[in-house]
């Protein structure tokens, strides 16, 4: 008998009674979900933007290196996602497409089915993600309720550009990852 399967029959040989998880109780939006998710998204140092601004901004030549594994809104990229992500180093803008927000804090949930790399939302110097406004959930009950129907090797919230205040307690923005968060409703 392996040590797991020792341990395991030890817990069980207990005998404790199984007891019925607690109810969740259900918790009243306030406001419009899209209204609420660009107030969150602002006081998490982020910001929303029009298509048109995006396009403006791919266009610009201020961003030389821009990875694009948009569906929503194609054809923005102008490098191509390698297979090392050593390689992206230098990334200087990446466009994804969030699969949920959530109204009261902002949070986007992106997972392995539009990310192309996990470490793409995480090395770019900018991120836009572009999300559809019909997939703003109110609160984190209603995002953790739809994502434990979906299955995915990985997946990771985001509400904001990174941000520490470690460093002498000074908000300090682009610490550990993206400067900035643009997000694009469509």
């Amino acid at each position: 008998m392996s040590s797991r399967e020792s341990i395991l029959s030890k817990i069980k040989a207990l005998g404790q009674e199984v007891k019925p998880l607690p109810e969740v109780p259900v918790f009243d939006s306030e406001g419009d979900p899209v209204t609420v998710f660009g107030t969150s998204l602002q006081n998490n140092k982020g910001s929303l933007i029009f298509k048109e601004e995006l396009w403006d901004m791919v266009n610009s030549g201020a961003f030389p290196k821009v990875y694009s594994g948009s569906k929503l809104l194609p054809d923005l990229k102008s490098v191509d996602l390698p297979e090392d992500p050593h390689d992206l180093e230098d990334l200087d803008l990446a466009i994804i497409d969030g699969q949920l927000g959530v109204a009261e804090n902002a949070a986007i949930w992106l997972d392995d089915e539009n990310l192309g790399l996990r470490a793409v939302p995480f090395i770019t110097q900018h991120l836009v993600i572009i999300l559809e406004k019909s997939q703003i959930l109110n609160n984190m009950h209603e995002a953790y309720e739809k994502i434990g129907l979906q299955h995915s090797g990985f997946g990771v919230f985001i509400a904001g550009p990174s941000k520490t205040a470690d460093i002498e307690q000074s908000l300090v923005i682009g610490a550990h990852g993206a400067k900035s968060l643009k997000v694009v409703l469509v």
